[in-house]
């Protein structure tokens, strides 16, 4: 491999990776499919069918209001917005769906939306919410699946915005884990709503159907879902200590039974595996020489805090390791992507973060470039 091509793979390698680590089994539970993940790392702890495409039921809902926390965000919504009911979207009320009973030609802001999209469960704010935003379910499906492939849902389809049975409408366990690590990640001022209990709108008060939410405290998110068709599920995410887990469950048999098997993989997780500090953003690693700027070194640093789970009971076999890009040129921006701080354990990579400038390089004057280049040259030959 050529100097240029191994930069180039270098840039392209992603912010983490693991080796896998065999622990004591994890429990065997009665479902389709299940992935308990660490948040903080994306590693699997453990799985079952992780990847098959299953029914994800109201769990769907999770994409929908990404989105919209998303557009709140970016302020392509307000959270006072009033949004109206048509007829395509509301709900008449029956035991096959969950709604949110907004009138037929009412209206509730995004914001109550949102609300009885997540607590609620509500169809009728999920398809009300995609006519708004993008004038049609349909399109806003199209929205939903180009979402789902930007944030690396790689074996997910839906088919409408809540999670309905529909031919081709299908995600995985895996996927899931993914888009809860995004929504807790990149929505984090909304990401609260999924802990609340209860919702109330036009006089009809709805519980939170995740029933840990009631039963253990660090359990704070995310969406229960459910259909003949794709058993009882729940995604949910747990916070103890400084370590955040994602579980999520496919094809339970029962309500009772994905809550239990939820405790089963949270009690396994925190009982065999830790989150270690292996170094803290923004401090100074390291200095490297820079050619052809006005400052002949830069430093480096991580941009982020450098969080391993790993076994309990291992931290102090880390070893690290910084690789910098050779002969790094002027310009560089603070910030810029200049390496790679590597972690090993027992001689196997266990995890990696992209190592940054921590300061500006502007580019030298004419002649101080020149005087580099004279170096360079004679460098190279010996």
């Amino acid at each position: 491999m050529t100097r240029k091509s191994a930069l180039a793979a270098l840039l392209l390698l992603p912010s983490f990776s693991y080796a896998a680590t065999v622990l004591a089994t994890p429990p065997e539970l009665n479902n389709k499919s299940y992935v308990l993940m660490d948040y903080e790392t994306g590693q699997i702890l453990a799985s079952k069918n992780e990847n098959e495409k299953l029914a994800p039921a109201s769990m769907t809902k999770m994409m929908t209001s990404f989105i919209i926390e998303q557009k709140l965000l970016k302020g392509e919504l307000t959270e006072d917005e009033q949004v109206r009911m048509n007829e395509s979207a509301w709900c008449r009320g029956s035991s096959t769906e969950s709604c949110m009973y907004v009138p037929l030609n009412g209206t509730a802001t995004v914001l109550e939306m949102l609300r009885g999209i997540i607590v609620q469960s509500g169809n009728d704010a999920s398809k009300a919410m995609a006519e708004h935003i993008a004038g049609n379910e349909g399109t806003f499906v199209h929205m939903m699946n180009e979402e789902a492939k930007r944030i690396g849902m790689n074996n997910t389809q839906f088919m409408n915005s809540t999670g309905m049975p529909a031919e081709g409408h299908f995600s995985t366990a895996k996927d899931m884990a993914t888009l809860a690590q995004h929504i807790i990640h990149d929505s984090s001022k909304y990401y609260p709503i999924y802990s609340e209990k209860e919702f109330s709108f036009n006089g009809i008060k709805q519980g939170n159907r995740n029933a840990l939410l009631y039963t253990d405290p660090s359990v704070d998110g995310l969406k229960t879902g459910h259909t003949n068709e794709a058993g009882f599920c729940l995604t949910t995410s747990a916070k103890r200590g400084p370590m955040r887990l994602i579980s999520v469950i496919f094809g339970a048999p029962t309500m009772q039974a994905r809550a239990t098997q939820t405790r089963e993989l949270l009690a396994w997780g925190y009982a065999n595996y830790e989150t270690v500090r292996v170094q803290p953003a923004n401090q100074v690693l390291a200095k490297a020489k820079v050619w052809y700027g006005k400052s002949k070194e830069v430093q480096i640093g991580l941009p982020e805090n450098f969080n391993v789970t790993m076994p309990k009971g291992k931290a102090n076999q880390i070893k690290t390791q910084l690789v910098v890009q050779p002969k790094l040129t002027a310009p560089l921006k603070k910030g810029q992507v200049i390496g790679k701080y590597v972690a090993t354990l027992d001689g196997k990579v266990i995890a990696e973060k992209p190592l940054v400038a921590l300061q500006e390089v502007e580019e030298a004057g004419f002649f101080a470039r020149m005087l580099d280049h004279i170096k360079q040259f004679f460098s190279n030959l010996f």
